[in-house]
């Protein structure tokens, strides 16, 4: 197993990407911190990890609360005895055209995807710098590059890009590796709540726009993210890898 007797915490771990990331994780041996808003989803996905015989525990709240992100590393560090992988995949959606978006629009996308991978990266690396040895996986999307009504979205996730290569520079002499995944199309629960216009314009184009000729699944990035937070990959660090069928090239 290739996380065997690892610890993890995945954010957003309730459903869809992030549930996909800790199922796998617990196939592969890894003792898991489940974070998540939704009490009732963070504790299905505990639930069916230990139908597997793996152990996980739930930690509820936002990733935009100091305490809570403090919460999963000591949770990790009391219930497991240390904290070897952090992945940040808690996201978040208000989308709107930049005349129509709201302060509150434009901040609660920000809080969410930006400053909570910012607060649960700084206190999950003061557990790593100790032991000189950890493995952050940041989450962005495809449309860091832009994408019309999404603003708000775009810049956080351009800014977890810039985070994330920054925290690797800093982090790297003490042993932590950290990336960031930029997922295309991924059919997850947000996905889905999409206007069904919007889906299926998307559906109709992907012949011409991704050369996979479908949409990603949670695991086609959870396998990713696997590589990423195992030492098969303990040379690679601030890099941003594309994982959408060929959408970006």
């Amino acid at each position: 197993m290739r996380l065997k007797d690892k610890v993890a915490i995945v954010t957003g771990a309730g459903r869809g990407i992030g549930e996909g990331i800790a199922l796998l994780f617990s196939e592969e041996g890894a003792k898991l911190v489940v974070n998540d808003v939704s009490e009732a989803d963070a504790n299905r996905t505990v639930e069916t990890i230990k139908k597997m015989g793996r152990q996980a525990v739930a930690v509820i709240g936002s990733v935009t609360s100091r305490e809570v992100a403090q919460q999963m590393a000591d949770t990790a560090v009391k219930e497991f005895g240390t904290l070897d992988i952090l992945v940040n995949n808690a996201g978040i959606v208000r989308d709107a055209m930049l005349h129509k978006m709201t302060d509150d629009q434009w901040d609660q996308v920000i809080d969410v995807n930006l400053k909570g991978t910012f607060l649960c990266t700084q206190c999950a690396a003061r557990v790593m710098r100790e032991k000189g040895y950890g493995k952050i996986v940041n989450i962005s999307s495809d449309s860091w590059r832009g994408n019309a009504g999404q603003i708000n979205y775009a810049a956080s996730k351009a800014g977890v890009i810039g985070l994330t290569k920054t925290t690797a520079k800093e982090l790297g002499p003490k042993g932590i590796n950290v990336n960031v995944i930029s997922p295309g199309m991924i059919w997850t629960d947000m996905m889905k709540s999409m206007p069904r216009e919007t889906i299926d314009r998307w559906e109709s184009l992907l012949p011409m726009i991704v050369p996979m000729n479908r949409k990603g699944e949670p695991r086609d990035v959870a396998n990713l993210v696997l590589f990423l937070a195992s030492d098969e990959s303990s040379y690679i660090t601030g890099q941003l890898i594309h994982c959408d069928g060929g959408l970006i090239m």
